[in-house]
């Protein structure tokens, strides 16, 4: 999968793409990171990206004109020139451009789960005080945001979108079991008490059993050793072998602990 990142800060991503499963997933060529220079696509000697918005207002509006030539010249095809809003998604069903806004749909993993069955993911860093709104209108196929809060610029979120995605993609993790059974994950399962023992155990033909399904649901605590650190004990039902009551005792605490720190999940769990 290749990830094109456009920003007028490239040298702000020589850290982050450096470390973790980004890396390994790099060097072993499951994706490729490209960094691209905004100021790279200017045609002005003094090379510039904003200019002040009409009608008024603080702060200066990245300009449409280097961001559509970027995104053609990745593409290596004009964009659309006259598209409806909702023709915006007339893009090569493998490639989503990807504009980081604070305007944008919340990230969430569904989302991520889609763009990892991409070949390209194409992602617009913002700044300043925004975007000219034709680039969301009439070349993004999608409009994201990382939460309600708002941040300098697009930089961040790109990175953490890229590392969403990368986990999902075949290989990247060492157990592909991991980004099944994560919060967030549609369809999330408990694994089963027992661990990779007991689903051996179960048989390849009895892979459910042993299994709660838990949708919606943040994921379970974990401990491991020592198991009495500072006084505080491992609850003695991980320590019991019972693996059915292990499951039980995850599905409850999984529930505590959405009800107590996202109770807005909990209308999909009901459902």
């Amino acid at each position: 999968m290749r990830f094109d990142l456009i920003t007028i800060f490239p040298e702000f991503f020589g850290g982050p793409l450096d470390h973790g499963i980004i890396r390994r997933a790099r060097e072993a060529g499951l994706v490729d990171v490209q960094v691209q220079d905004l100021r790279e696509f200017t045609k002005d000697r003094h090379r510039s990206v904003d200019d002040r918005p009409f009608g008024g207002g603080e702060g200066m509006v990245l300009k449409p004109e280097p961001i559509f030539r970027a995104v053609e010249t990745i593409l290596s095809e004009p964009a659309p020139q006259q598209l409806e809003p909702d023709d915006a998604q007339n893009r090569p069903d493998s490639t989503a451009v990807v504009l980081l806004s604070a305007s944008g749909k919340i990230f969430v993993q569904e989302m991520a789960q889609r763009f990892a069955r991409l070949d390209r993911l194409i992602l617009l860093c913002g700044r300043y005080e925004g975007v000219d709104e034709r680039v969301a209108e009439y070349l993004a196929t999608d409009e994201i945001s990382i939460g309600d809060f708002v941040l300098s610029g697009g930089e961040l979120p790109a990175v953490l979108v890229i590392d969403a995605v990368t986990r999902l993609l075949p290989g990247a993790l060492g157990n592909e079991a991991s980004s099944v059974h994560e919060s967030f994950s549609p369809g999330r399962k408990l694994a089963p008490a027992g661990g990779r023992k007991q689903l051996q155990a179960d048989g390849e033909n009895r892979p459910n059993e042993g299994v709660s399904c838990a949708p919606g649901l943040l994921d379970y605590p974990h401990y491991t050793r020592p198991a009495d650190f500072r006084g505080w004990k491992v609850p003695d039902v991980l320590l019991s072998g019972d693996h059915e009551e292990i499951r039980r005792w995850r599905q409850r605490l999984a529930l505590e602990k959405t009800r107590r720190n996202r109770p807005d999940l909990l209308s999909q769990v009901n459902q």
